[in-house]
């Protein structure tokens, strides 16, 4: 049983709007984290492409935004010691989703191997996971930046279950975007399995189990 990261395990979405929130307190809060995910949206999809490299995708995020909120145009060095800072506001606020912990504990007691898919730097992913207290649920992880291959590409969810030695048919992969998440892990072979937290009804023609809950997660895996 393997999961998503960001947006499914931890809430991303919020500790990044706390965050930056917190970085310019001065500003509209509704406004700014609207920009703000929407730079972070963009210039994480073209780290995953390989068209900036780790530090350069967080940097496209700051110079931009700096300078639309009047504060100029800001080299390397003053965007890197901004987005120090606002890396350890954004740590400090990672937390596990409330419908994680129970579901987790519960399949993890029915003897599943379970681990984690992810697009990422390797360190900090492996850092979200200790910072929101599963590193002992979730041994097992594998990031786009070790295997040089992004989902939802079939081969990351490849390796994945290569690196267990299991097939793929026998592993589900769970995550909170129908495409990237669930539709890739079943094109890779998997059972893929959405999360979708958002409350819509569930869309027309969909091809993949859904959920809206992780707790509908282990009546949905009894055989």
């Amino acid at each position: 049983m393997l999961f998503d990261l960001d947006g499914t395990l931890l809430d991303h979405a919020g500790a990044a709007a706390e965050a930056i929130a917190a970085s310019f307190p001065d500003e509209e809060p509704g406004r700014l984290v609207r920009r703000w995910l929407e730079l972070t949206e963009t210039s994480v999809d073209r780290y995953l492409a390989g068209e900036l490299t780790f530090a350069e995708q967080r940097r496209a995020r700051i110079v931009p935004l700096a300078r639309e909120l009047g504060l100029g145009d800001w080299d390397d060095a003053r965007a890197d010691a901004w987005i120090g800072g606002y890396i350890e506001r954004y740590a400090a606020a990672w937390r596990a989703f409330p419908d994680v912990p129970g579901p987790v504990a519960a399949l993890a007691g029915r003897g599943l191997r379970l681990g984690v898919i992810t697009n990422g730097d390797v360190g900090q992913q492996r850092a979200k996971i200790e910072g929101i207290g599963l590193a002992d649920r979730l041994p097992y992880l594998v990031t786009s930046s070790e295997t040089g291959t992004a989902k939802p590409d079939p081969e990351i969810f490849r390796v994945a279950c290569a690196g267990l030695g299991l097939d793929a048919r026998d592993v589900v992969y769970v995550g909170d975007r129908l495409d990237v998440d669930a539709r890739g892990a079943a094109s890779a072979g998997l059972a893929g399995v959405w999360l979708d937290r958002s409350g819509a009804p569930a869309p027309d023609g969909l091809d993949v189990p859904r959920i809206t809950s992780l707790d509908e997660l282990p009546a949905l895996l009894t055989p």
